[in-house]
């Protein structure tokens, strides 16, 4: 089976998390903590119900592949095939009826991501790439995305969904790059990343991501021609502490600031 194929079974699995989710959002939904005490990382029904039917239709349409999701751990993840789920990237915003969230899949191929997409089911819009492209296809129409050039840190809009998410070390580091850029904006989670790719910003940069968090996005960044890498350079697939960039130049300079 080809990675087109996989693409069109990828939006059946969007389309289906989209029917699970929908109903439960800007509603009076249940909200459970599952970061403990002094943590608060949430978890809805919304995020359960996605990643239920998501895993069902994987293990029915491909029982021999892989599976690692956010709410239910991992199934064969040495299957040369894995598909990685995380249904509500962005519960926060999820849950403060903000539409700065989305369902993210990712495809492995002996362990590599090979295929990604953000889907935004509230919107409609959808966010894919196999890292050779990426497209967009939303109520605006469907075209081929492309991150913008940037060429120095002082013309650049940085995004991070907070600075509270890292330890003190990791925000005085972090300062020194948003003290450098133009602009710089909170929130957003996967919906940052996306807007690198599509162009619209030129920086990201996070810390404490899983692997769930980011590897569906890395086909997407490096399909639009972005770069998207851990702080000291390596390879952003394990998550921890993670930079996306449009430009190459000005990715190597947040590096530089942030004790590459």
């Amino acid at each position: 089976m080809g990675l087109v194929d996989f693409a069109k079974f990828v939006d059946e699995l969007a389309t289906l998390a989209g029917e699970a989710i929908r109903p439960f959002f800007r509603t009076a939904l249940g909200v459970d903590n599952k970061g403990g005490a002094g943590r608060f990382d949430p978890v809805t029904e919304a995020d359960r119900a996605a990643e239920t039917a998501m895993r069902a239709l994987i293990r029915k349409t491909f029982p021999e592949h892989g599976i690692i999701g956010e709410e239910f751990g991992t199934e064969r993840p040495d299957a040369p095939y894995v598909w990685v789920l995380d249904p509500i990237d962005g519960t926060k915003s999820f849950i403060a009826g903000m539409p700065a969230w989305g369902t993210l899949i990712g495809l492995l191929k002996d362990g590599a991501p090979v295929y990604g997409m953000m889907s935004q089911p509230f919107i409609g819009e959808r966010f894919s790439g196999d890292g050779a492209s990426a497209q967009y296809r939303g109520p605006s129409g469907a075209r081929r995305l492309a991150v913008r050039n940037c060429g120095a840190l002082p013309d650049a809009l940085l995004f991070t969904t907070s600075p509270l998410l890292m330890s003190e070390k990791e925000r005085a580091l972090f300062r020194k790059v948003e003290n450098a850029v133009q602009l710089s904006r909170y929130g957003g989670d996967c919906y940052a990343y996306c807007m690198v790719a599509a162009g619209y910003v030129d920086l990201v940069i996070e810390a404490g991501l899983k692997p769930h968090d980011v590897l569906p996005l890395i086909p997407i960044i490096e399909g639009a021609g972005g770069i998207i890498t851990d702080w000291q350079g390596d390879s952003a697939a394990k998550g921890g502490r993670i930079v996306a960039a449009g430009d190459k130049r000005v990715h190597e300079q947040a590096l530089k600031l942030l004790g590459r």
